[in-house]
C-alpha cells in the first residue's frame, strides 16, 4: 500500500469515527454498555442469568412502544396516550378470554381497541386541527376510564380455556429468548427497513422535518399523520398483551405514566422533539438504558422514588447533547 492510499484509508477511518461520535446513539449505547459492567462488577446478581432474563423481558415491553413513540416523534407530533392504551388493550384481552372466547379473538378485539384509540387520535389532529398534546391527554382519561368500566376496576386472572397459552405468549421463552424479546425484535428489523427503504418511512420524516414543504410536494400528509398514531397505539397495543401474559393478570393501573417512561426512552434514543429525526435502534437503546438504570436502583437498595429522577436527568441531558451539537455543526 502506498502512502497516498494509507493516507486516504486514515481520513477516511477518522472521518467515520467523527461520524460516529457525532450520533447521540452511540452515546446512549456506550453508556448502557458501561452502566452494565459497573453493576456487574458491583453486584453479584445483575450478571446471572435469571436477571438478565429480567432485564432483557422487561426493557423489552418499553422498546416495543418506544419504536411506535419515535414515529410518532419523527412526523413532528406526540403521543400521551399509550400507557392508557396499553391497560386498554389488556383489559379487552382479559374480559373476553374471561367470557370464554379463544386467545385469537381475544388479540383482535384488543389490537382493534388500540387501533381505534390511534385513529380518533389521528382523526383530531390531522382533519380537526387540534393540538397532538391536548388530543392525546384527552385519550389518555378517556381510554383508561373505558378500562375502568369493562373490567369494572376488578382483577381479571382467569383466562378462560387458552389461559396457559397467553401465559406461555407473554411469559414464556423460546431458545432461552423471553418472547416480548423475540417480538421486539422482529419489530424492530421490520420498522429499521420500513424506515430506509420505503415510501411511508421517507414522509414520516419529512413531515416531521417541514410539514409545509411535505405538503407542497404532494405527500398525504392528512392519512400519514392518522396512520402514525395508530401504529404507536397498535404498539401499545402489542405491549399490552405481551404485559398481560407476563403478569398472569391485569388490574387497571397498568402502564400508568408508561408513556414518561417511553417518551424519555425516544427521546435519550435521539429522537428530537421538533420532529425530522429518531431511529429504531435510538429507541431500543434508550429503553435499555432506562431498564438498566431502573435495575440497578433495586440490586444496589436505593429506593424505587430516585427512578424519576434519574430517567428526567438523562432527558435533559440527551437534548442538551443535541442542542450542543445542533450548535457545533453550524459553525
Amino acid at each position: 500500500m502506498t502512502t497516498l492510499e494509507q493516507v486516504i484509508e486514515g481520513s477516511q477511518h477518522r472521518s467515520y469515527l467523527a461520524r460516529l461520535a457525532s450520533q447521540q446513539v452511540f452515546w446512549v449505547f456506550l453508556a448502557a454498555v458501561l452502566a452494565c459492567l459497573a453493576l456487574s462488577m458491583m453486584t453479584d446478581t445483575f450478571a446471572t442469568e435469571r436477571n438478565l432474563f429480567n432485564v432483557t423481558r422487561n426493557f423489552a415491553f418499553v422498546a416495543i412502544i418506544a419504536i411506535g413513540m419515535t414515529t410518532v416523534i419523527a412526523s413532528g407530533g406526540i403521543d400521551l396516550s399509550v400507557g392508557a392504551s396499553v391497560v386498554l388493550s389488556a383489559v379487552v384481552v382479559g374480559a373476553t378470554m374471561e367470557a370464554g372466547y379463544p386467545i385469537s379473538i381475544a388479540v383482535l378485539l384488543a389490537l382493534g381497541a388500540a387501533l381505534l384509540v390511534g385513529l380518533v387520535n389521528g382523526l383530531l389532529i390531522a382533519f380537526v386541527g387540534m393540538p397532538p398534546f391536548v388530543v392525546t391527554l384527552g385519550m389518555l382519561s378517556f381510554a383508561r376510564s373505558m378500562a375502568l368500566v369493562l373490567s369494572n376496576n376488578k382483577m381479571i386472572y382467569e383466562f378462560g380455556p387458552d389461559h396457559e397459552v397467553l401465559l406461555w405468549l407473554g411469559g414464556g421463552a423460546t431458545f432461552g429468548l423471553p418472547h416480548p424479546l423475540i417480538a421486539l425484535a422482529i419489530l424492530a428489523l421490520i420498522m429499521s427497513f420500513v424506515y430506509r427503504w420505503t415510501r411511508w418511512g421517507q414522509h414520516v420524516f419529512a413531515i416531521g422535518g417541514n410539514e409545509n414543504a411535505a405538503v407542497l410536494t404532494g405527500i398525504p400528509v392528512r392519512g400519514m399523520k392518522v396512520s402514525v398514531y395508530m401504529f404507536s397505539a397498535f404498539t401499545a397495543g402489542v405491549a399490552g398483551i405481551l404485559m398481560i401474559g407476563w403478569l398472569g393478570s391485569v388490574t387497571t393501573n397498568l402502564g400508568t405514566a408508561m408513556e414518561l417512561t417511553v417518551i424519555a426512552a425516544a427521546v435519550i434514543g435521539g429522537a428530537n422533539l421538533a420532529g425530522g429525526e429518531g431511529t429504531v435502534a435510538g429507541a431500543v437503546i434508550g429503553a435499555l438504558l432506562i431498564e438498566v438504570i431502573r435495575n440497578s436502583l433495586i440490586l444496589l437498595g436505593i429506593s424505587t422514588f430516585w427512578q424519576g429522577a434519574f430517567i428526567g436527568c438523562f432527558i435533559v441531558l440527551a437534548v442538551a447533547f443535541e442542542r450542543i451539537r445542533r450548535f457545533r455543526s453550524r459553525e
